[in-house]
């Protein structure tokens, strides 16, 4: 599989691109001959990643996910550019406000069910209109996490929001399946990404330090390289019957019951 572009032709949106797991990906989808829709609200984050991909390759997209105007947009850009749609990741995501639900702002709660639920439902909506009108048998996949399977240390509306993800995705795939879309989800344990390290004031060496100590498989840390290649698996043809499901890149952490 070394030398074979697994994307070869394909055309992908990517929002939460412009860092993180959504930069990561874009820039493997294009090493396997995709062409990419940086969508983002970091403009300049995005800006800099389409100029170290090249673009020929890639284009920034201004996308507020909440926003469904320019999630449609966004979708219309890559179009536009490049013919077609045949990939949408719909990766942006917050976890919000931290605290007890005891003491939980409502106004936080609900931009955090907008950003992270309303938002994967908007990429799923405009991302399958344009496959089911262009007969493109597409694959659309969502970053829910380990929350969505556990109630580990994210704040409330940040699990039940990646709860709703995993909905979003089973009956969008049930809906869909007929017209040749496959729509499934990526659920990651701990990266210390740029979001996780400014939510809980860490650097990225004192994050890593405590979800691998987390972890249930040792001897590896997560990274957003690894979230990546199973987007990229999903993404491709080689996942060609595989829809509904949740893909948890955890090291078994929400399978297993630890008792130490």
């Amino acid at each position: 599989m070394a030398n074979k572009l697994r994307l070869e032709g394909k055309v992908a949106v990517i929002t939460g691109a412009a860092s993180g797991i959504g930069e990561a990906t874009a820039r493997l989808f294009v090493e396997h001959g995709a062409r990419v829709v940086i969508a983002d609200i970091q403009d300049e984050l995005g800006l800099q990643v389409v100029a170290s991909i090249g673009t020929d390759r890639a284009c920034y997209r201004r996308c507020d996910v909440a926003d469904e105007k320019q999630v449609e947009e966004a979708v219309a850009c890559a179009v536009e550019k490049y013919g077609s749609l045949d990939i949408m990741f719909s990766n942006a995501g917050t976890i919000g406000t931290l605290g007890s639900v005891l003491e939980m702002d409502m106004t936080a709660f609900d931009r955090t069910m907008n950003i992270n639920t309303r938002g994967s439902a908007l990429a799923v909506k405009h991302a399958a209109r344009v496959m089911v009108a262009k007969k493109v048998r597409g694959s659309i996949i969502c970053t829910a996490s380990v929350e969505a399977i556990l109630a580990g240390a994210a704040p409330l509306a940040y699990v039940a929001s990646k709860h709703a993800i995993v909905g979003v995705v089973k009956a969008a795939a049930r809906e869909l399946g007929q017209h040749g879309i496959r729509v499934n989800c990526v659920s990651p344990y701990g990266i210390a990404t740029p979001m996780v390290c400014k939510s809980f004031g860490g650097n990225v060496a004192d994050m890593e330090a405590s979800i691998c100590e987390k972890a249930n498989l040792k001897g590896v840390t997560l990274n957003t390289k690894h979230i990546a290649e199973a987007a990229l698996f999903l993404a491709s043809d080689e996942s060609a019957y595989v829809s509904a499901h949740n893909l948890a890149v955890d090291g078994g952490l929400s399978s297993i019951m630890k008792l130490n």
